[in-house]
């Protein structure tokens, strides 16, 4: 209770800062600004990003041994998009449908660690994508790139060596939930049938996501080009990992108004397009909200059934 507090409390002060920072104005602003190519461009790759999501999730729960049907996860996954864009904190919904999936597959257990090692999976590839995007264009972060880099391969080795070098044997807390890790990556991630899979829907979410992000640039107005506009929108992309937002905002718009500004644009200008990016995140997550509607109706419904039913 204290951390997940803690961090509302983060994103509504970074808010509070940004607001003091630039103003009302590029927030607005950047609403405004939004049209309806923007928008169908959004849902478009909100498609995309939604169902290649689903694909991952689905192979990886395979992997594990947990059937997910693509059309079961599709619906899920909506309804995740909506309730991360809405509910403090950009997991919540991540977090209702690894428990919602894990009781449908009579495994809670099995079923959240599904979902957090597509996750993991996702943020891995981005984080690899970002590497090499910012090594090949100029970016704030650039001189600091090879310490990063040497600082994530040594995280990773690092990880490897401990899973090889620590006992498996032994019936401790540690040693069974080592082993179960290790079992799930090989699984879940490494299996012939799965790792392929999972790389290339990781791929395509991340390009997604960008694409949405450039879309969003353009209509609150940036006129930089490409070369100088994919950087920053990753390092604004990477900054939504942290669990500081409220909404959907928070260190988007705080790393988006740092990064333009670094790069000799305005921090107005970033936080104008991190701005338009959430709106029409959340515009692309719209079919969750009727995923949401579709089961409050449904519920009842069956409810009324066995009523009716016990009643003859």
């Amino acid at each position: 209770m204290f951390w997940a507090w803690a961090r509302i409390v983060g994103g509504v002060g970074l808010l509070a800062a940004l607001l003091w920072q630039v103003g009302g104005g590029p927030f607005l602003a950047g609403v405004r600004l939004i049209d309806a190519p923007a928008l169908a461009a959004a849902l478009l790759i909100g498609v995309l990003t939604t169902v290649c999501g689903a694909w991952r999730w689905s192979l990886v729960a395979g992997g594990l041994g947990v059937r997910l049907p693509l059309a079961t996860a599709v619906a899920h996954c909506y309804r995740a998009v909506f309730l991360n864009a809405t509910l403090p904190g950009g997991v919540l919904g991540d977090v209702h449908r690894a428990v919602r999936h894990g009781r449908d597959a009579g495994d809670v257990g099995r079923g959240i660690r599904a979902v957090v090692w597509e996750r993991t999976a996702g943020q891995v590839v981005q984080v690899a994508l970002a590497v090499v995007v910012l090594a090949a264009f100029p970016s704030p972060v650039r001189p600091y790139l090879p310490l990063a880099a040497a600082l994530l391969a040594g995280c990773g080795l690092a990880a490897v060596l401990l899973a090889r070098l620590l006992p498996r044997a032994g019936r401790s807390r540690w040693a069974r939930a080592l082993r179960t890790a290790v079992d799930d990556v090989r699984a879940g991630l490494l299996a012939r049938r799965t790792w392929f899979g999972v790389l290339l829907a990781s791929a395509v979410m991340v390009v997604g996501h960008l694409a949405t992000f450039l879309v969003a640039a353009r209509t609150a107005g940036s006129d930089a080009p490409l070369s100088r506009l994919l950087p920053l929108t990753l390092l604004a992309l990477l900054a939504m990992g942290l669990p500081l937002n409220v909404a959907g905002f928070g260190p988007r718009e705080g790393v988006a108004a740092w990064a333009f500004g670094a790069a000799g644009l305005s921090a107005a200008e970033g936080v104008a397009a991190a701005t338009v990016y959430g709106a029409l995140v959340l515009a692309a997550s719209l079919p969750g909200a009727a995923v949401l509607v579709a089961r409050r109706i449904r519920v009842p419904a069956a409810g009324r059934e066995v009523t009716r039913h016990h009643g003859r």
